[in-house]
């Protein structure tokens, strides 16, 4: 079941972690840390899809994926060997200044879409999830 990370237990490199918090506040941008684990018994196949908005529930705005790292953009595969984790980050375009309350949902034609609701706002945009 999704996820949202609320102390992740995730060892990041002062200097990256400083450029994404810079990269934040100076492009307004919206940064989701994933964590997807494959079933013990079969590799997992992942993707993005460009189709992939972080929506404010209290207004009409979505915010866009303008980048991702660790992840193939659709229609190639990654694959999450049985029994391990991948990590991937999302980057997304900003959220409206009074936004309190986020989804991050991935809009694709097919079962098992990416999907986390409620994600509450912080004051460094930067979020953890584990689907």
């Amino acid at each position: 079941m999704p996820s949202i990370i609320h102390r992740p237990k995730v060892e990041i490199a002062p200097e990256l972690l400083a450029l994404t918090q810079t990269m934040t506040m100076a492009e307004s941008q919206v940064i989701v840390h994933c964590i997807i684990s494959a079933p013990w018994y079969s590799e997992l196949g992942i993707r993005i899809w460009p189709s992939t908005f972080l929506y404010d529930i209290e207004s009409p705005h979505k915010s866009e994926l303008v980048h991702y790292e660790n992840i193939t953009p659709y229609p190639e595969w990654k694959y999450v060997p049985a029994g391990s984790s991948s990590f991937f980050t999302l980057f997304f375009s900003g959220l409206p200044k009074d936004c309190h309350t986020f989804d991050l949902i991935e809009e694709i034609p097919e079962a098992y879409g990416f999907q986390i609701i409620g994600i509450e706002r912080n004051e460094t945009d930067v979020y953890y999830v584990r689907f």
